[in-house]
């Protein structure tokens, strides 16, 4: 399966679905101008007909909504094998690693929406002061309209697919804008999709920059954009001329702080594996680590020997370990290997798209490794002397998606809780707050807004509308 080139555009809105029960990136501003379209399948054309089938209150019930997410779960469980070979190809994603953090996550996110969402609809009563007494008050979840979820290339799979399954619970119309950076996963999403969700109220549109640009041109009632902070400016100030309201899940420098006296080799395990996942390309990933104290060294030699436990001494021949998605950044990434001191890694192929897994040791709060999110397969150690000087590190800066800490004080933990801001606080187990669905994901100033999973999604992709009634008589 192959995308489109960027001058063209492919919607997947106007095929019927087998099921006979179915009724951007973080990559590029987009400056260009799409040409006006009046096909069917543009997006000016999509979105009327998505708003139009809205108007009709078929995607109210709540025997349509979990129609919907049943017939998303089997996609998911029947088609898993071709979204494998998606990201295979795109992401150099094993079958293993797709399944657990794309198609096996998603459907985590979906039974678990499906087990509360009646509970979660029902109208939620208020107490009514004595003066308007006898009267009732209450709460309900009105579905938005038409929502538009732009995805990432990172996890092009599970990134436009999670909060698809926020949209369709809450009782939304949706379009779907894969990445035209992961183009297989996009078309099968394009392809996939249509034969099991009900096709007038889902539509995908795949494209780069034009088409991205003429959906932003539409009015939406809500647009969740998971990308980078550039793009999400732009997101923002187009949603603006509409008074559309955005979910931004944007990214950042996650640190990690180590404190004396932790078990470093079961450290390094867990922050190895988190910021090595998807050759490092997760917006959680740790980015750096702030070693306190005497424990950067130590640390450092308990990295190397993660990194070889986890994908032995030839990342490059270990078919668990994914690729760089494109040859720029690529050349981004291999620009940063110079900083520091190199532990562990280093090595790389452009032609393969491959960095080993790297961490640099003794490296500069300045350097140009520490200047921007990586977004890769390099761990840069910069040594602190205390706590104190960890939280100073990370309040200079922007306000990260996660903070993530390896400390047996409650202290420290009290401390961290109370100083910093962060999207996520995470004590000894960096990611996976992620796949506890309970919590809401998002980020905080430069890191994005809003937040989503679970519950969280039905808040996001709802409006909650306040009802009074007090009788005549």
């Amino acid at each position: 399966m192959t995308g489109l080139a960027p001058t063209g555009h492919r919607t997947a809105a106007n095929r019927r679905p087998h099921n006979p029960t179915a009724p951007p990136s973080r990559e590029h501003p987009m400056t260009a101008t799409a040409a006006a379209d009046s096909s069917p399948d543009s997006p000016a054309a999509v979105v009327a007909r998505l708003r139009a089938t809205f108007a009709t209150g078929r995607t109210k019930p709540l025997s349509w909504r979990l129609a919907q997410l049943a017939a998303l779960r089997r996609m998911l469980t029947e088609q898993a094998e071709a979204l494998q070979q998606a990201l295979l190809t795109d992401l150099g994603k094993g079958p293993a690693e797709a399944y657990r953090t794309e198609i096996g996550f998603t459907l985590n996110e979906l039974e678990h929406t499906v087990t509360h969402l009646e509970e979660w609809l029902r109208p939620k009563p208020a107490a009514v002061p004595d003066t308007f007494l006898p009267a009732t008050a209450r709460v309900v979840r009105d579905p938005l309209g038409v929502v538009l979820i732009i995805a990432p290339w990172n996890y092009p799979a599970q990134l436009a697919l999670a909060p698809l399954v926020g949209a369709l619970a809450a009782g939304n119309t949706a379009v779907i804008k894969p990445s035209e950076l992961a183009p297989a996963t996009s078309a099968a999403l394009a392809g996939l999709l249509p034969q099991y969700l009900d096709t007038e109220a889902v539509a995908v549109v795949e494209g780069a920059v034009p088409e991205t640009t003429a959906l932003l041109e539409q009015r939406f009632d809500h647009i969740f954009y998971t990308g980078n902070g550039v793009v999400g400016r732009i997101v923002m100030a187009a949603a603006a001329k509409h008074l559309t309201p955005v979910t931004l899940e944007l990214g950042g420098k996650s640190p990690v702080v180590v404190e004396p006296g932790v078990d470093l080799a079961v450290t390094a395990q867990r922050i190895a594996r988190g910021k090595f996942l998807n050759a490092g390309q997760t917006c959680v990933a740790p980015d750096y680590v702030l070693a306190i104290g005497d424990t950067a060294s130590e640390l450092a030699a308990q990295l190397a020997d993660a990194v070889e436990a986890a994908f032995g001494a030839d990342p490059a021949g270990n078919p668990g370990y994914g690729k760089i998605v494109n040859e720029r950044h690529f050349d981004r990434l291999a620009a940063l290997l110079g900083d520091g001191r190199v532990v562990t890694g280093g090595g790389r192929d452009r032609a393969a798209r491959h960095i080993d897994p790297t961490v640099l040791a003794d490296v500069s709060p300045d350097s140009p490794v520490m200047r921007d999110e990586i977004f890769g397969p390099i761990l840069p150690i910069v040594s602190v002397p205390d706590l104190d000087a960890a939280i100073a590190f990370i309040n200079d800066r922007d306000k990260p998606l996660a903070l993530y800490a390896f400390t047996e004080s409650e202290e420290t933990k009290r401390r961290l809780t109370l100083e910093t801001s962060s999207g996520a606080l995470t004590f000894g187990l960096p990611v996976s707050h992620l796949a506890v669905p309970e919590l809401p994901f998002g980020g905080v100033g430069e890191s994005g807004m809003g937040r989503y999973h679970g519950e969280y999604s039905i808040d996001t992709f709802s409006h909650a509308k306040a009802i009074l009634d007090k009788p005549l008589s």
